[in-house]
């Protein structure tokens, strides 16, 4: 399905105004994207957040410390609250209808599940992931009393032995011990989560990498929208969800939903779309190239946006001269748990290649896209 793909240049560009075409199903018109200093001012102040927030962990489960870092970024107005699953909620505005937007602050990892005699610890996943990213890679384990460092073992063929090991060994984390008594020794627990060590990483422009993109950058494109937010310019209600154990289940986002029931007029997951904007996929599906905006799920393995739907969020767009794309990818996304009520689920997100690897990348332009889109869809649909 075609987007609408426009962007702005280099952000080391000097001023310059950009058509913006519109090709989505059918719409058309024209906008322009003024590329200022405000504008690269942005990038970086967008980019400061979605730093602190890829550099802090949170495994399904664990996701306290992520909590707290998207607290430290909210505007000073806002009531944030937390439910009993771990939920953190901001509910803006009064009245009818209802709007929801919801991003998760779980990311994938591991979880220990035994410490074995030579003090290596059994793992399992914690996420869909691919074991062969992870295996002959950095490991951290996140014990009570501090990381601990290691490496994500390569997976032995079946039959197979290692010197000074009893046999074949599936994967698991080494942490550089040989008893289980020294591993222990170390603070490390049963329930521990595993991850590998992660930095958030500029590289040319406005791309960047790292891991845990998802669903950081949702979660920080909510921040965004609520600190651009003036709560008298709403005359209805309008909530924001930062949701636990996305990865593992749609967990804290069932447990939103129930309380919630059928209030809510709609909902707008906050998350990636899976691009094959990369160098070896087909470019059949899920074809949304990073730093052409935002991008929309039309439809994806939970969920159908209907058309009227659609197409008022791409009048919406045009109308704030908001970059948009339309895609369709596989997965699921949070809003799906709130259809069981009856509720509208229009999902959206950003483009990312590589996901749910050690390597993800994004283009900052379309982070700040996003957090645009999410204001005005809270202010003016």
């Amino acid at each position: 399905v075609s987007g609408v793909r426009a962007w702005v240049g280099d952000r080391r560009a000097t001023p310059v105004v950009v058509p913006l075409l519109l090709l989505a199903c059918g719409a058309s018109g024209v906008a322009a994207q003024v590329v200022t200093r405000e504008t690269e001012d942005r990038v970086e102040h967008a980019a400061r957040i979605l730093g602190e927030l890829v550099e802090t962990y949170g495994v399904s489960g664990d996701e306290d410390r992520v909590r707290a870092a998207v607290r430290r970024q909210l505007p000073g107005w806002a009531d944030a609250r937390v439910d009993s699953a771990g939920n953190l909620w901001v509910r803006v505005g009064e009245g009818d209808p209802v709007v929801v937007f919801v991003a998760h602050l779980d990311e994938t990892g591991y979880q220990v599940t035994e410490i074995e005699e030579d003090g290596r610890l059994a793992i399992r996943a914690r996420g869909g992931m691919a074991a062969w990213l992870w295996e002959a890679t950095p490991a951290l384990v996140h014990a009570a009393s501090g990381p601990v460092p290691g490496v994500f073992t390569p997976r032995a063929e079946a039959g197979a032995e290692r010197p000074g090991r009893a046999g074949a060994r599936g994967f698991g984390v080494d942490v550089g011990t040989a008893s289980r008594a020294e591993t222990e020794a170390l603070g490390i627990r049963v329930g521990d989560m595993v991850t590998n060590p992660k930095r958030f990483v500029r590289l040319q422009g406005t791309r960047a990498t790292g891991r845990s993109f998802d669903d950081r950058v949702g979660s920080a494109a909510q921040i965004l929208a609520l600190q651009r937010l003036d709560p008298d310019d709403l005359d209805h209600e309008v909530i924001f969800l930062w949701v636990v154990e996305e990865e593992i289940g749609l967990i804290g986002s069932g447990i939103a939903a129930a309380a919630l029931r059928d209030r809510p007029v709609r909902v707008h997951a906050v998350d990636t779309f899976v691009s094959a904007d990369t160098p070896l996929d087909a470019q059949n599906f899920a074809v949304a190239p990073i730093g052409d905006g935002p991008v929309a799920r039309m439809v994806d393995n939970s969920s159908v946006t209907p058309p009227p739907v659609r197409d008022s969020l791409i009048a919406l767009a045009a109308r704030h001269g908001i970059p948009l794309q339309l895609g369709t990818t596989n997965g699921g996304n949070d809003g799906s748990a709130f259809q069981h009520w009856g509720v509208v689920d229009v999902p959206f997100g950003w483009p990312l290649r590589y996901s749910h690897s050690p390597i993800e990348v994004i283009d900052l332009r379309d982070l700040v896209a996003l957090g645009d889109l999410i204001h005005a869809i809270a202010v003016d649909w």
